[in-house]
């Protein structure tokens, strides 16, 4: 198959590098510095063993490019641009998937691919929640981090089931394990839940994944969980609080040597995904009335470090009016 990888950082590179040891005709979209790195090494995967890909990548998507599927994988806040691009590049339509962290990924991306021009884009878009862990070492080389998986699933409306079954087919041909996401809002909601305990308080404090295990990280990280979860449960999605801290610490141990997506974002000096995360928990739970103060004071504080001279634009829900 024909797969176009968008936003080929460490997640993407790394299914777009599998992908392509597995015989599909990939092209990677990534940043400029790990482009021109890829051309003239290859991309190089840490796994056990090594292994150098020669994929081919561009810095943008030239018009009429052809393709059979897509993997957006850029980050939640640019998912506007890089959708249009791919309407505006690619026609017509074809099934992408959607593998940003964050709530209302699916309408999002469905939205801005309409903006670029393809109709009825909800029909193509298939939601991928992953766990399957990557660094970007260095431009041109990635390592994976652990073992993980990519459930799919769409919404009511959206993607056909047949697409859904293309993507785990062409997944599971690059050795990459994918399940059903049956109760797609709750697996949304479960990944956001553990992203928001997470990936902040690393980030502020500047510490790997296993050091939230002790105090005072573990304490402001079951605060940021437990705050997330009311907000979960005020949008009428329920979740067993046990159920999900157990999950959480599992992923802080299987993990424990990573520094989050959201640190790493930080000493790159990037624009994190605070308000794709967090700032969507807050968001949401100032719609309901709720008082969510730890959220509240590790949003502010990841904003104001992202981006110091810029004030970070508040987050937009795209899930319309809060359920009761």
């Amino acid at each position: 198959m024909r797969v176009i990888v968008v936003g080929a950082g460490a997640v993407g590179s790394l299914f777009g590098a599998r992908l392509s040891g597995a015989g599909h005709d990939v092209l990677l979209v990534a940043r400029p510095a790990h482009a021109a790195a890829i051309r003239a090494h290859g991309l190089r995967l840490e796994s056990q063993p090594p292994a150098t890909y020669r994929v081919a990548v561009v810095e943008r998507l030239p018009n009429h490019t052809e393709a059979d599927a897509i993997l957006l994988a850029v980050k939640s806040y640019s998912i506007a641009t890089a959708a249009r691009e791919i309407a505006e590049a690619i026609r017509p339509p074809v099934p992408v998937l959607a593998l940003q962290n964050g709530l209302g990924i699916e309408a999002h991306v469905a939205a801005s691919l309409s903006a670029g021009g393809w109709h009825d884009a909800g029909r193509y878009v298939v939601r991928g929640i992953n766990s399957v862990p990557a660094m970007l070492i260095e431009p041109g080389v990635v390592r994976p981090t652990g073992e993980g998986a990519i459930l799919l699933g769409t919404s009511e409306g959206g993607a056909r089931p047949r697409t859904v079954a293309m993507f785990s087919s062409l997944l599971a041909s690059a050795g990459l394990a994918t399940r059903p996401a049956e109760d797609l809002a709750k697996e949304e909601w479960r990944k956001v839940l553990i992203n928001a305990a997470i990936n902040p308080v690393t980030a502020d404090h500047g510490i790997p994944n296993g050091q939230l295990a002790r105090d005072p990280w573990r304490r402001q990280v079951l605060d940021l969980l437990g705050e997330a979860i009311e907000v979960s449960r005020a949008e009428g999605v329920e979740l067993s609080p046990a159920e999900v801290e157990r999950d959480l610490w599992k992923v802080v141990r299987q993990t424990a040597e990573n520094r989050s997506s959201m640190l790493q974002d930080l000493d790159r000096g990037r624009r994190t995904e605070i308000d794709a995360i967090s700032g969507a928990v807050l968001a949401l739970g100032e719609r309901h009335g709720l008082s969510l103060p730890a959220t509240r004071r590790i949003v502010d504080r990841i904003r104001r470090r992202s981006d110091r001279s810029l004030p970070s634009p508040p987050f937009r829900s795209p899930l319309g009016s809060p359920k009761r």
